[in-house]
């Protein structure tokens, strides 16, 4: 039996494969690995789920299949997310509200307007209320009710409009962004829905619209209107050189706050309170804009670090809540000037000032910086608390005006002025 033993070990070394027989299998294994992955991929793509996860181990092999759709790169954005895989969910169509109504071919646009997020036309609108309702007791004679009705519904479709318009901007210069961010993986730029070539005739349709609506108003508001343009423009780009983008979207969301005047008849050129009424209220609403958008900034803070994006979250994280409070009460001491500067009465610093002051240190107070879910539900819910609470202040003080509490009944308030002081 010992004279078999080298002549077993032979044998046993002569059936294993060689080193080459063993290279080839591997080659070929890799081979049929690539072959499901590209086929997964290709299903993915034509049935529009964009985002269906791919095994770990085929995930890599996925980055080296020919792309089989124009926008290949866009529709597997799961290789460019910083999450792990597990966070990563596939697109789904809406199955509710208002964008399951609509034709499936219309919903990509939709999306990309935000129709189903309307947190954002609010807070573009509502800088316009506040210098409507601040501007309409210094009209002559004071605006009716009517003027003030009709140009608030005004302005509030041109909010609508031109939201959309700015969102169609800054998804267009950021669809080599959005597909590594979670929250915004799945827009319909950076998934592939839309293409740029089909996102710029629409953003040209929307413009189209909002000015044929701007020309509804007084002519002046063209030119007051024209300048926030180059913001909307600009905006998306301030998150790649500055820590504090918010400030660029602030002079971009509150130029409403100079728009009333003009809509109702007054000249901020030649009516020096009123300009200074209409610069503070701006500066209060570019404070405002901070404030809320530094909360809705918190969703994505793990996101913008991994993928270099610049925020005021992770620049004032380690003393957010004191940052928030000194820009809240940056913007409330605005809104005392914008008062101040036209001779506002009690009505306005009590219900305005005092209203801006209590649901922002409410908020601040309340909301949980930490949580994805708390942050998103605090900046829908502050449009109309904070807002409604100015937006209240400021009828009060018009209505005070036009029934008379100040002067005769539907007097200027700057015409009130004087016989006030001499009584």
């Amino acid at each position: 039996m010992a004279n078999l033993a080298p002549t077993l070990r032979l044998s046993s070394l002569l059936s294993r494969p060689s080193s080459f027989a063993r290279t080839s299998l591997q080659l070929q294994r890799a081979a049929r690995r690539r072959w499901t992955a590209s086929q997964q991929l290709g299903k993915a793509a034509q049935s529009g789920t964009c985002g269906i996860p791919i095994k770990a181990t085929q995930k890599r092999w996925a980055a080296t299949v020919t792309p089989t759709t124009p926008h290949a790169k866009e529709i597997a954005p799961t290789s460019t997310s910083p999450h792990d895989e597990h966070d990563v969910k596939p697109y789904k169509p809406p199955t509710t509200g208002m964008l399951a109504q609509l034709p499936r071919s219309w919903v990509p646009y939709a999306e990309l307007m935000r129709l189903d997020k309307p947190a954002g036309t609010y807070y573009l609108f509502l800088p316009c209320l506040f210098s409507t309702l601040l501007a309409a007791p210094l009209a002559t004679p004071i605006a009716p009710p009517s003027s003030v009705i009709g140009t608030s519904l005004l302005f509030f479709t041109g909010a609508f409009i031109m939201r959309g318009a700015g969102c169609t901007v800054n998804d267009l210069w950021d669809r080599n962004l959005d597909p590594r961010v979670a929250r915004t993986r799945l827009r319909p730029i950076a998934r592939g829905a839309i293409s740029v070539q089909q996102a710029i005739p629409f953003l040209g349709v929307q413009l189209l619209a909002g000015l044929a609506l701007l020309l509804q108003l007084p002519y002046q508001c063209f030119f007051y209107a024209t300048p926030s343009l180059l913001f909307v423009a600009t905006y998306p780009l301030a998150k790649r050189v500055t820590n504090y983008p918010q400030f660029v979207l602030g002079l971009t969301f509150s130029w409403g706050a100079f728009m009333g005047f003009p809509a109702l008849g007054i000249d901020l050129l030649s009516n020096t309170p009123a300009l200074v009424s209409a610069a503070c209220l701006y500066g209060s609403c570019v404070a405002w804009t901070i404030v809320y958008d530094m909360i809705y900034a918190y969703q994505d803070i793990r996101d913008d670090a991994k993928a270099g994006i610049k925020s005021i979250a992770l620049a004032q994280e380690a003393n957010a809540k004191a940052f928030l409070t000194a820009i809240s009460a940056l913007q409330v001491a605005l809104l005392a000037g914008a008062g101040a500067a036209i001779g506002a009465s009690p009505v306005f610093y009590v219900g305005t000032c005092g209203g801006a002051a209590a649901t922002l240190g409410y908020m601040i107070g309340k909301v949980n910086l930490q949580s994805v879910e708390d942050c998103w539900a605090w900046f829908r819910k502050g449009a109309w608390f904070t807002g409604g609470a100015i937006s209240l202040g400021l009828a009060g003080e018009y209505l005070a005006w036009y029934m008379g509490w100040y002067g005769h009944e539907g007097t200027s308030q700057n015409d009130a002025v004087v016989p006030v002081e001499n009584s």
